[in-house]
């Protein structure tokens, strides 16, 4: 039966990037173990992966004698689509193989009772794991009601992130990898709901913090410039994508430019993550600089951390950020290696 769950796992993966704040789904139909029917969630408002499983399936008289596979537990509340679980019951589908409960209060075990008090056969917790990672930015926002976080940099050979340079005037970044990792950088931009960057990375980069390389959403923009320092003509401000500032001096909207205030003499990482939270923000990359990466790691504020390993040597600059975890991945892209760090704290 694992490999039918598996194959749920698959499908809903077609969705990263597109279904927040919804999680992401996918549903197997099998008649005599052969797969009949298979749909995963495609985008927040349109039907679940259950709807699209069903419909596929062209011999509705088959689904009666059929189990469904769904890697999390069917919705039974109405959102912005009706109730799965009412489509399942009223299909005669009377077995069920779920792969995690889910954590949104508003289902949370609820779904499941419901197809039970209706004479369905429901087994659960199927690879739970594997569907947990699926949704781990969708599990973290309701359970620890914060964003899902995500820390990127590139360091050189020399433990360096960047060359020393004069903030009164913008710069193009130094280049640490090559170009080839561009499109996976933005592709990871695309997976996540929001990017962050500090007040030097913005000045210093001028980065547009958008989806160029890669097919896909832009990520909500987000900068810290305490003091507003940061001079309007930068590709953040240029209303092309919604972008907040936090700061300790207004609160005002212009365009797609937000202005948030906050209070600098308490710990704004926590401030920011409220924020987010607040917003529905589910994730969110942070990709500079030093300080507030650093920052977000003495906190422990931190789901898991990308480290490109560049083979240039600066010998003196912005140290990278310090960084320990005892479940770290090492593999290499080409002739350049990454770190993948994992924080279970």
């Amino acid at each position: 039966m694992e490999i039918y769950m598996q194959r749920c796992i698959e499908l809903a993966m077609s969705g990263f990037g597109y279904t927040a704040p919804n999680p992401m789904v996918g549903c197997v139909i099998v008649y005599e173990d052969k797969i009949i029917g298979e749909g995963y969630h495609i985008a927040c408002g349109q039907p679940h992966a259950e709807v699209n499983a069903i419909k596929s399936v062209k011999d509705h008289s088959l689904l009666p004698h059929s189990t469904l596979y769904v890697s999390l537990e069917p919705c039974c509340h109405h959102g912005k689509t009706p109730p799965c679980t009412d489509l399942i019951i009223e299909k005669g589908i009377k077995n069920v193989v779920v792969g995690m409960k889910d954590p949104f209060p508003e289902v949370s075990g609820k779904g499941i009772d419901k197809l039970k008090r209706n004479g369905i056969n429901v087994i659960v917790e199927m690879m739970e794991d594997e569907c947990a990672e699926l949704n781990k930015r969708f599990i973290t926002y309701h359970t620890k009601k914060r964003p899902y976080i995500v820390l990127k940099w590139a360091q050189t050979a020399d433990g360096f992130i960047d060359t020393d340079k004069d903030l009164t005037k913008t710069s193009r970044p130094n280049w640490i990898t090559s170009p080839n990792l561009k499109m996976l950088v933005h592709k990871w931009r695309h997976q996540e709901q929001s990017i962050l960057v500090g007040t030097k990375t913005a000045m210093a980069d001028n980065p547009k913090l958008n989806v160029r390389e890669w097919v896909g959403e832009n990520p909500l923009r987000l900068v810290i410039d305490q003091h507003l320092e940061l001079p309007l003509n930068l590709s953040i401000f240029d209303n092309s994508i919604p972008t907040i500032v936090f700061n300790e001096k207004i609160d005002k909207q212009e365009g797609n430019n937000i202005f948030i205030k906050i209070n600098f003499s308490e710990k704004i990482e926590y401030q920011i993550m409220e924020e987010l939270y607040k917003r529905k923000i589910q994730s969110v990359i942070i990709e500079g600089g030093r300080v507030v990466l650093q920052t977000f790691i003495e906190s422990n504020l931190w789901d898991e951390a990308r480290v490109f390993h560049g083979n240039q040597y600066f010998g003196k600059g912005t140290k990278a950020p310090e960084i320990s975890s005892d479940d770290i991945y090492k593999y290499n892209i080409g002739n350049e290696k990454v770190s993948y760090l994992i924080n279970k704290a």
